[in-house]
């Protein structure tokens, strides 16, 4: 059973949108979880209760489960992403070298062309979504 499967296609349904999931050292999962409004702690109560039960009927082995919010540096993973937070201040590392440079800081400036728009300094760069390496919001003060 693909357990990544499982979940994005179950949060929906509860009304929250699946950030990110990972396998922790020792057979534990880790779920962040986001919706509009932001997280709760009883969203997170709730969520693990739900893939408690769910688990247990899917016969899916785990130590230990985690949910929690993404943060406010929310890391920014599909597409979709990029176009919900427009104007908001990311940081983006490339895996390839965009002239000359693999970290970058601007504000998210729409998706275009399988590409990322992103404004920084006043110029917009264009970084396509296969050379992101790890993209997460940056919070502002």
């Amino acid at each position: 059973m693909d357990v990544r499967l499982l979940l994005d296609s179950t949060l929906p349904g509860l009304g929250y949108e699946l950030v990110d999931f990972e396998m922790t050292p020792g057979g534990g999962f880790r779920v962040f979880i986001d919706k509009p409004g932001g997280i709760t702690v009883e969203d997170c109560v709730q969520v693990s209760n739900h893939f408690t039960r769910l688990f247990m009927v899917e016969n899916i082995d785990y130590e230990r489960l985690e949910v929690s919010s993404p943060g406010l540096d929310r890391p920014l993973k599909k597409e979709a992403d990029f176009v919900r937070f427009a104007g908001k201040l990311a940081k983006i590392k490339t895996r390839m070298p965009i002239e000359q440079q693999k970290k970058f800081t601007g504000r998210l400036a729409g998706v275009e062309e399988d590409s990322v728009k992103l404004d920084v300094d006043g110029r917009i760069m264009a970084i396509p979504f296969a050379n992101i390496d790890k993209a997460r919001l940056e919070p502002e003060f």
